[in-house]
């Protein structure tokens, strides 16, 4: 039977991210891989991890991956410095820019060798923007960030799902499904508390993995939805 892996925030850690499928997933072709977004910033290879995640979408590899804050972050600053005009042969500022860039977008500028962020080929930037927020397999809800439950229908707010960081699950409103997600990074004894007690409405993934000199964090992991199995990757990517 087809396994479910789904591997939360990736930010740049390509050789983590290569470790953790080609030496401890393992998938076949059947196999799905559920990304739960940020790919980029922070660690030092956002463009290597698209072009891995793209390459496995190319060969044929059961790909959902869902749209982080980092992917919106790195498109809206991409478009706001494409539409700039200069006055006076002074140009303007990109707001978007100079606060994506104290959050991880100097590193991803500098994966792709330029400083200039119009420079970035515009086939990344169309891939990040077609994104989907969410996605509904068997008993769970895959959301980056979470969902606002103060709407009727919490997938009505695109920003929450995106950024979103304090909320209270409402399991009815999602048909009684858990939630996972990543986007707050947690320690990785939390991770196992949360998975094994399913009493808990949600499962957050995030274990920080540019966070490498953090005692219980820096991990790439990946959880398979059948068995409930949890892999653990060490950081390969962060000094």
């Amino acid at each position: 039977m087809p396994k479910q892996w789904v591997i939360p925030d990736i930010h740049g850690c390509f050789h983590s991210l290569q470790a953790l499928i080609e030496t401890q997933i393992v998938p076949s072709v059947d196999d799905q891989l559920l990304f739960l977004g940020d790919f980029v910033d922070r660690g030092p290879y956002s463009k290597q991890v698209l072009d891995y995640v793209m390459g496995l979408e190319n060969q044929g590899y059961n790909i959902v991956a869902l749209k982080g804050n980092h992917e919106d972050f790195f498109v809206k600053s991409w478009d706001e410095e494409r539409n700039l005009k200069s006055f006076l042969f002074i140009k303007q500022t990109n707001q978007s820019k100079s606060q994506w860039l104290k959050h991880g977008g100097k590193e991803a500028l500098e994966s792709f060798g330029t400083d200039d962020l119009a420079a970035i080929p515009e086939h990344y930037i169309e891939w990040m923007r077609k994104l989907p927020l969410y996605h509904e397999t068997g008993n769970f809800i895959l959301v980056h960030a979470g969902l606002n439950f103060n709407h009727d229908d919490p997938f009505r707010d695109e920003w929450a799902m995106l950024w979103v960081k304090d909320y209270k699950i409402v399991p009815s409103k999602i048909g009684n499904r858990r939630l996972i997600h990543g986007h707050v990074p947690v320690n990785l004894e939390f991770i196992d508390i949360s998975i094994n007690n399913s009493r808990y409405p949600f499962i957050d993934l995030d274990n920080g993995c540019y966070m490498a000199n953090r005692p219980g964090y820096g991990n790439l992991v990946a959880l398979e939805l059948g068995s409930m199995e949890l892999k653990v990757q060490p950081n390969l990517d962060m000094d």
